[in-house]
């Protein structure tokens, strides 16, 4: 198709579509004309763009508007398009342009260079369930193959980085989050973390599916050049790896899927954070993202054995034995990193040929490595570990004794001791305070260890150096654990106490200057601790063993989440564990400090955290629905003027997910106090002086800059050039009339949200429709709950919305305003169902004259949406009307409420009140020409059952 014709629109190209079909698959035609059919139609199909393809078959393959015969290898062709080498690319971007969640944004309309769709949410999720899940008919182990390079390719972010989120997504949780199809072993996890994991560590190519490795290095040539075959996997590739992984994690965050990526690339990564490179390009390209990788995993699941992993191989180049593939990293050039395969007789270097240098860098990195991603209890964990190995080798037998062969254990590597060592030294230097968090194991161990010099003294022993140093290690260890403010001698194990006693009285009577007087003041100290304590401590009640691991888990949450430097999956991770304590009603959180941090989060444009902060704010509501509701409404109203109109709305979104959570329990002064300030910021009684005051100030640069152009270009305003069609284009294609039209009335309704309301100092009337749909959802959650005055509040708001509210721009606050007597009649349905007395409703006056507001806004309403709504609530209002008609059961309570009131209405008997709509909600309203409301002077109330 040639360019002309394409943008003369999709209708050539959906009828070429058709026709070719037709003949290609009609039942009617004989074999020879359907094949020659089918080859001209896969033709049409194959040199059709991949984007102009989908948006002419997606109008095909609706419902009756083909045969079947027709509509079957059309939706096949449509489906398998995603195998395309941009078919991925072209979903995308058809599935944002078209949702109906992909409005333009404020943002947009304020940078019109800026081009594309808004990637909501909702259309994300569709995009990602497209593409992710194979078709019908479709193996996965087919399907994958084909979109993983795309998407792979896309998660590089040279598209763009909204792209690279969207691939992150749609891979992370798309198919690695399901199991069915990104547990490790199948399809998924072949076709997209495979190639991740096997460029980082050849070991861990995925099998194909006939079982065989796709390394091409195990391939079974008589006579294989091992010159070109040496580099595994070449320093571009490497690097890409790095990217892609990055790019995935944090993206979208998902603590589970981090940790199974991460989990077999410990080694690795190691090696490339720790790599011997004064290059910037070495360190940008490889060692950043490896050393962010690696501490994000062990954040998340790090622990003892993990770090005693890294510490065996400290010195480690790569994986040389037991590998199905030994490999080492390898500098390529002096900027690059590349994998090459070892030589399977290499082993780990003896002490002749350790690099003293390398080891003394690489054990600063480890311990570094453990201050910033390790947890007290790990750090200290592996410490008394490391005590305990160092001194498993002590000899406890006198000098003359006769040694056993079976005593005698394996000896251990030089290089392992010396290393292990100098972790130790490095450990005591640089975090001496997170070394004791397990008190009772250190005191148990520095037990042992005295317990062996009181053995020595006892057999007589003539060698005593080892026995020195221990003993000043063991009470340089209760120095450590006895000084900290929180250690009570009662708690301590009573045997170990009595062994540590005995062992300070034999080292006092050694008169060894070197620790005698240490020995000496703990002594005293282990004797007078509890004593020497302020009295007001000892009254503290002690915490519980669950206690105590939850005041560990909330510590570790806020670190995670309040430090600065946090990647995404981390946060997520703290955000998680505060969830489960809050799940469990831990008396260890601080509600209010709590509350304040979710609200700094929601306050965040972070898209990884708003749903599950929400969430959070619906846990808490469970046992602190006042307090909580009080901080999200503050923020809500934003009384200060400080918050932007996205940061209100995800408020407004948490308030409505609290109230549907709620329930029942959305009653009493809880529920009113929230009506009455919805109501408020939907009505025009909020005012807001700095964002009016702020507008006035932008209008006055506006007319300034105005005026300077005016006079720049020859003092004619029609001489300005309008360069607003030129930036839209963006890529330098010219824009249609029908896409001008369209931009200027977006830009009008966006312009008509903020700029005019602030000019009078009003509300943004995309948070007036907020309020509107959420006090909606109050409605039909707990319609008792609000009253019967601040129910007829709400209706006379929403009657007032329709009959004085027009416009393009507040089309959005109409919709809401239907919206909210529809939950009005559905929740005077419910209740009548439920046979709930309300003590309110509708009568039929007060019925009629809302329908008479309905149907003239029906008629005449310029808001297409408006008007579909309109009528659907004058359905449910006539089938309420017909519902009331009918009996209800003797038994039932709605018939006892009512009492002799069935013929005043359902629910309660309506009055009316005259003046007319002059002051509902606080508008002043001249609608001469409105039907029957203005006729008779009416206004539909809501009054109370006696």
């Amino acid at each position: 198709m040639d360019k002309k014709k394409s943008s003369a629109g999709p209708d050539p190209l959906v009828a070429a579509i058709e026709q070719a079909g037709t003949e290609a698959f009609s039942p009617t035609g004989d074999q020879a004309s359907r094949a020659e059919g089918q080859r001209n139609f896969a033709a049409l199909i194959s040199r059709t763009g991949t984007l102009p393809l989908i948006q002419a078959l997606n109008p095909l393959i609706k419902p009756d508007r083909v045969p079947r015969w027709l509509r079957v290898p059309l939706m096949d062709t449509l489906t398998l398009l995603p195998q395309r080498p941009d078919g991925v690319r072209a979903t995308l971007e058809f599935v944002f342009s078209v949702h109906p969640s992909s409005a333009i944004k404020n943002s947009e309309a304020a940078n019109p260079q800026k081009q594309g769709a808004n990637i909501t949410m909702e259309a994300l999720k569709m995009a990602s369930n497209l593409i992710a899940v194979p078709p019908t008919g479709v193996e996965s182990e087919d399907w994958y193959p084909g979109i993983a390079p795309q998407l792979l390719t896309l998660l590089e972010g040279k598209n763009g980085e909204d792209l690279a989120k969207v691939a992150a997504y749609v891979i992370g949780f798309g198919v690695l989050g399901r199991r069915q199809f990104g547990a490790p072993g199948t399809a998924g996890w072949r076709a997209f973390a495979g190639p991740m994991l096997s460029a980082l560590d050849p070991s861990l190519a995925s099998p194909t599916k006939e079982g065989k490795s796709e390394d091409r290095v195990e391939e079974k040539d008589e006579i294989v050049d091992l010159r070109g075959r040496l580099v595994l996997v070449n320093a571009e590739d490497l690097a890409a790896a790095l990217h892609r992984l990055s790019s995935l994690l944090n993206s979208h965050p998902n603590p589970g899927l981090t940790k199974r990526l991460l989990g077999p690339l410990l080694q690795p990564l190691w090696i490339l954070s720790t790599w011997a490179s004064a290059s910037e390009e070495i360190a940008t390209r490889y060692k950043h993202p490896a050393k962010s990788l690696l501490e994000v995993y062990l954040r998340l699941s790090g622990s003892t054995e993990k770090l005693t992993s890294l510490l065996d191989n400290l010195l480690a180049k790569g994986n040389q034995g037991g590998s199905r593939i030994p490999w080492v990293f390898s500098s390529a050039g002096d900027h690059k990193i590349q994998i090459k395969r070892a030589d399977q007789t290499l082993r780990k270097p003896g002490l002749a040929a350790l690099a003293w240098d390398e080891l003394e860098g690489k054990v600063d990195s480890y311990v570094k490595l453990l201050a910033s991603a390790g947890t007290d209890a790990d750090i200290s964990a592996l410490f008394l570990a490391l005590l305990q190995k160092s001194y498993a080798h002590t000899p406890l037998k006198p000098k003359d004794s006769i040694v056993i062969k079976s005593e005698v254990g394996k000896p251990e590597d030089p290089v392992t001791q010396i290393t292990e060592s100098k972790v130790l030294q490095k450990m005591m230097e640089a975090m001496p305070d997170k070394l004791i968090s397990d008190a009772k194991s250190m005191l148990a161990f520095a037990s042992e260890i005295l317990a062996k010099g009181d053995r020595s003294g006892a057999e007589q022993t003539t060698s005593n150096t080892l026995n020195d140093d221990g003993e000043a290690l063991a009470l340089s260890l209760l120095n450590l654990v006895v000084t900290t403010p929180n250690f009570q001698v009662a708690k301590v194990d009573p045997m170990v106490l009595a062994s540590i006693e005995r062992s300070l009285d034999r080292i006092k009577l050694a008169q060894k200057p070197e620790v005698s007087q240490t020995a000496h003041n703990l002594s005293l100290l282990l004797k007078y601790r509890d004593q020497i304590e302020d009295p007001a401590d000892n009254q503290i009640t002690p915490l519980t063993d669950r206690q105590v691991e939850d005041r560990k888990t909330y510590q570790l949450a806020m670190q995670y989440i309040t430090q600065t430097d946090s990647p995404p999956p981390v946060r997520s991770e703290g955000i998680d564990l505060l969830s489960k304590l809050i799940q469990a009603g831990s008396p260890i959180l601080d509600i209010p400090v709590t509350l304040v941090l979710l609200s700094t989060l929601l306050a965040e444009d972070e898209d990884y955290t708003t749903l599950r902060v929400m969430k959070l704010f619906t846990q808490l509501a469970d046992r602190h629905a006042q307090t909580t509701v009080r901080e999200v409404l503050e923020h809500y109203v934003d009384a200060e003027e400080t918050a932007s109109t996205d940061t209100r709305l995800r408020f407004g979104e948490a308030l409505l997910q609290i109230i549907q959570r709620l329930g029942e329990a959305f009653t009493g002064p809880l529920a009113q106090t929230a009506g009455q300030t919805l109501l408020s910021i939907a009505g025009t009684r909020m005012h807001k002086p700095q964002a009016q005051a702020r507008q006035k100030r932008e209008d006055e640069l506006k007319a300034r800059q105005h005026a300077e152009a005016v006079e720049a270009w020859g003092g004619d305003p029609a001489d300005i050039p309008d360069l607003s069609e030129a930036l839209l284009a963006g890529s330098g294609d010219a824009l249609t009339d029908a896409d001008k039209a369209r931009n200027r009335v977006l830009a009008q309704i966006v312009e008509g949200w903020e700029d005019a309301p602030r000019r009078k100092g009003g509300e943004d009337i995309r948070i007036r429709a907020s309020a509107l749909s959420v006090f909606s959802v109050g409605l039909e959650t707990n319609v008792a709950g609000y009253g019967a005055d601040l129910v007829e509040a709400g209706i006379d708001l929403a009657v007032a919305v329709l009959t004085s509210e027009k416009g393009m721009d507040t089309g959005i606050l109409r919709r809401a305003a239907v919206i909210l007597i529809l939950s009005f009649v559905r929740a005077l349905a419910d209740a009548r169902e439920r046979g709930r007395r309300l003590g309110f409703g509708l009568t039929d006056a007060s019925r009629e004259n809302i329908a008479g507001v309905l149907q003239y806004v029906a008629d005449t309403d310029e808001d297409g949406l408006v008007r579909e709504h309109a009528r659907d609530v004058l359905e449910s209002l006539e089938s309420w009307r017909l519902i009331e008609l009918m009996p209800t059961s003797p038994s039932s309570s709605v018939q006892a409420a009512m009492g002799g009131q069935q013929a005043r209405g359902l629910l309660g008997g309506i009055a009316h009140s005259g003046g007319g709509l002059g002051s509902l909600a606080g508008l002043t309203l001249e609608r001469p020409n409105l039907p029957s409301l203005q006729s008779s002077g009416s206004r539909p109330r809501i009054e109370e059952i006696e």
